[in-house]
Order: structure tokens, then C-alpha cells, then sequence
């Protein structure tokens, strides 16, 4: 058996549906707060208007979050990494005699 992870325990379905289902109640509880829920004759168009918020940010995030991990090569996770990630491949070569004034940018 592989020791890689599968696409399937990469992606962990209820932790994606859980993050998103908590976005949603976010969005849709501040959107109820901001429209005027609680106010004196103002809630009755409130709450639809909640539920379509947290109904599109549910949807979003959990496509957005999808398509995060469509970009993660499941190799590539367990690879340890040794050296700052940013830097090229293999070190510059510096073979010049380090004076200053034969650069281009000393003037």
C-alpha cells in the first residue's frame, strides 16, 4: 500500500463543508443584524434576504475552497522541504572577483 495521500483525505469533506456552513451562518447572521432584523416593523423582508446571503456565500466559499485544493498535487504534500521556498533551484554563482566598481549598478 501507498503511503501518499489520496485526493480524497486531502480534500476531507465535512471539514470543507463545515468551514463553509460557518461562512454562511457569518454572512447570514450579519446581513440579518445589518438589515435591521431586530427593528420595530422592518423584519419581515429581513430574514429571506439573510437566508439568500448565507445560501451564495455557502456556495462560494465551498467552490472557492474546492478549487484551492484542485491546485495542491497530492505528491507534493508529504515532501519535506529543506530550503526557503522561494529562492530558485540552485544557488547563483558568484565567480566574479567582487569589485565593486565593475558592477553596473556602483555608479
Amino acid at each position: 500500500m501507498s503511503d501518499r495521500p489520496t485526493r480524497r483525505a486531502l480534500m476531507r469533506p465535512v471539514q470543507l463543508l463545515g468551514i463553509a456552513f460557518a461562512c454562511a451562518v457569518f454572512a447570514g447572521v450579519v446581513t440579518f443584524f445589518s438589515a435591521g432584523g431586530f427593528q420595530t416593523g422592518g423584519g419581515t423582508s429581513v430574514l429571506p434576504l439573510a437566508l439568500v446571503v448565507a445560501g451564495v456565500t455557502f456556495i462560494g466559499v465551498l467552490l472557492g475552497l474546492s478549487l484551492l485544493l484542485l491546485a495542491v498535487d497530492p505528491a507534493q504534500v508529504e515532501r519535506p522541504v529543506d530550503r526557503p521556498v522561494l529562492l530558485p533551484d540552485e544557488p547563483a554563482d558568484d565567480s566574479g572577483d567582487g569589485d565593486a566598481a565593475a558592477s553596473p549598478r556602483a555608479q
